[in-house]
């Protein structure tokens, strides 16, 4: 049983006559009877009973033109949907830091979109893994498309590229005794107990490496994963942390301190898997991307 003998079917059982069939179907008469033969030799049952000039289906032939038709339905849509991904419409699944949820991917998205409307294009948006750990998995197993997240080492089948930045800042309660200052160095951090990045957040060797960079230490009494988790904490006094700036520092009882002579800027990376294939939608994603961001723009 092949497709081209159910497409046969499917016109001569809408047809009722060989010849208008058969010329439907630019075929000759004895290849369309051939055909239907080997499907009523195959299924073992006659499908088309003679009724004057014409032919109808028989009560099997009835049952088997359901089944028939809704595979043909089915396979057209099948068809129709690649067709479009094929011209870049389609689902992209799409993994960011939340940290990049409030202004930056949403404008990337919305201009993505805007540029394409004409195709039908949708996001799966993932935001709640949090770390980028999670993002690189879900990259490599192809749960995500596509991802923004910070940099992973020994990471080979990850392409990163780098898209913006991000400034280290110290931030403080209220009334903490660096709360005077606007700037300080990262060395006048080193007194004081700290609530850091637990060991699975890509930030977490970040901020390690900048404290040796600068040769100074820090007292973790605190492990968390999410920055804006710290934030909170930080605002009811439960210690001081060096993070990296955001907009929801704005919005809390807490005191943002710039860090002077700092060598170092946290950067995000576009992320994808380099041996999974990637629909055209995807790769003109990610195209859009890199056409409209900077490494330099920095993210708050």
């Amino acid at each position: 049983m092949n497709l081209q003998h159910l497409k046969y079917f499917e016109v001569l059982a809408k047809e009722q006559h060989y010849t208008r069939s058969s010329k439907l179907l630019n075929v000759t008469q004895p290849s369309l009877s051939n055909a239907i033969a080997s499907l009523e030799d195959e299924l073992g049952v006659t499908l088309f009973e003679k009724k004057g000039r014409n032919v109808v289906l028989t009560k099997p032939g009835k049952i088997f033109h359901d089944y028939v038709g809704r595979t043909l339905e089915l396979l057209d849509t099948g068809i129709e949907t690649v067709s479009k991904i094929s011209k870049g419409s389609g689902y992209i699944s799409f993994a960011f830091l939340p940290v990049l949820g409030t202004k930056y991917v949403p404008r990337l998205t919305k201009g993505f979109i805007d540029s394409n409307s004409d195709k039908e294009i949708e996001f799966d948006f993932h935001s709640s893994a949090g770390v980028t750990k999670e993002i690189v998995e879900g990259i490599k197993s192809m749960r995500y498309d596509i991802g923004i997240c910070s940099y992973l080492p020994d990471e080979p089948t990850i392409e990163f590229i780098p898209v913006a930045n991000q400034e280290l800042v110290v931030i403080t309660p209220l009334d903490h005794p660096l709360a005077q200052f606007d700037e300080i160095y990262l060395e006048q951090t080193q007194p004081y107990d700290q609530i850091g990045f637990s060991q699975n957040s890509g930030l977490r060797s970040i901020i390690d490496s900048v404290f040796q960079k600068h040769d100074c230490t820090y007292n973790i009494i605190y492990e968390v994963t999410v920055d804006q988790v710290i934030a909170g904490f930080v605002s009811q006094g439960f210690g001081i942390a060096v993070i990296p700036n955001m907009n929801i520092l704005e919005s809390l009882p807490l005191k943002k301190i710039r860090l002077k002579n700092l060598r170092w800027e946290r950067y995000f990376y576009l992320a994808t898997n380099k041996d999974a294939y990637l629909t055209p939608a995807v790769i003109n994603f990610k195209e859009y991307i890199l056409a409209h961001s900077d490494s330099k723009e920095t993210i708050y």
